[in-house]
């Protein structure tokens, strides 16, 4: 990443510079990146190919202003970080759902070395708002919730959010590529979770706003409210006003298969 393409990040994102890659910075670009950068899965509803390489995430992320899922968010997030100094490592993880944990790679985390070492996640949608120290097994508290780190078996490393284990990940650092066939899994299966919801989402200083087909969904201070978007042109206009998206036509889910 050149000098140039760092500066589009960092405005995209709304961060200075950095001065020195330290903890402050660290949180402060991890939560400029979440406030901006929207988690959504519209380039699977759009027949857009997802492709995990730096140039294509620094296009779809920052010229083309748009979001992604954990693999194209993580994935630019450490280009970034490692451009600016940070010392980073992509985690396999594997998110635990329905009393077991998917498969390896099912999730892409980073590891941060400073003085300290830390998790960094901007692409799981609801989450820490704050890197999280690995070292420090008591309870970390930020606007995202209430999180715990425990090392476990092998040195794997698991992530609680609010008292509820939400992944586990291999201590072992791993390359974008490696994430190539599980990311194709998930925009291509009928069985992944990305194929079946449509959704863009992200933090707000008090709570969070989702769009899911033609429901926007509000949360502020603990109170939901939704609303049914009426026709396309409002959908379009959601995504622009909440999200900064601007598409030519509206994402939508496959009809279903007719029996």
């Amino acid at each position: 990443m050149d000098t140039d393409q760092i500066d589009a990040y960092l405005a995209r994102i709304g961060a200075a510079r950095p001065a020195r890659p330290d903890a402050d910075r660290l949180r402060e670009l991890q939560r400029a990146h979440l406030f901006a950068v929207p988690f959504e899965n519209l380039s699977i509803h759009l027949n857009e190919p997802i492709q995990l390489d730096e140039e294509s995430l620094l296009d779809k992320i920052v010229t083309r202003r748009r979001g992604g899922f954990c693999y194209e968010l993580n994935g630019a997030f450490a280009a970034l970080l490692t451009a600016l100094g940070f010392p980073v490592a992509m985690l396999s993880g594997r998110v635990h759902g329905r009393g077991r944990f998917g498969p390896p790679f099912d999730h892409l985390g980073l590891r941060v070395e400073l003085a300290e070492p830390w998790f960094v996640d901007v692409g799981y949608g609801a989450f820490s708002h704050h890197p999280l120290r690995l070292d420090v097994h008591a309870e970390q508290r930020n606007p995202g919730g209430v999180f715990q780190v425990e090392t476990t078996g092998p040195g794997d490393i698991e992530v609680a959010k609010d008292g509820r284990v939400e992944c586990r990940f291999e201590s072992r650092p791993y390359e974008l590529v490696d994430f190539i066939p599980t990311c194709w899994w998930h925009q291509s299966s009928p069985e992944s979770h990305f194929t079946k919801t449509l959704t863009c989402s992200l933090p707000t200083e008090t709570g969070r706003v989702t769009l899911s087909g033609d429901r926007l969904i509000k949360t502020a201070t603990g109170e939901r409210s939704e609303q049914i978007l009426d026709g396309d042109a409002d959908v379009l206009a959601a995504y622009r006003d909440h999200f900064g998206v601007i598409l030519d036509r509206p994402p939508a889910l496959p009809a279903p298969a007719a029996h």
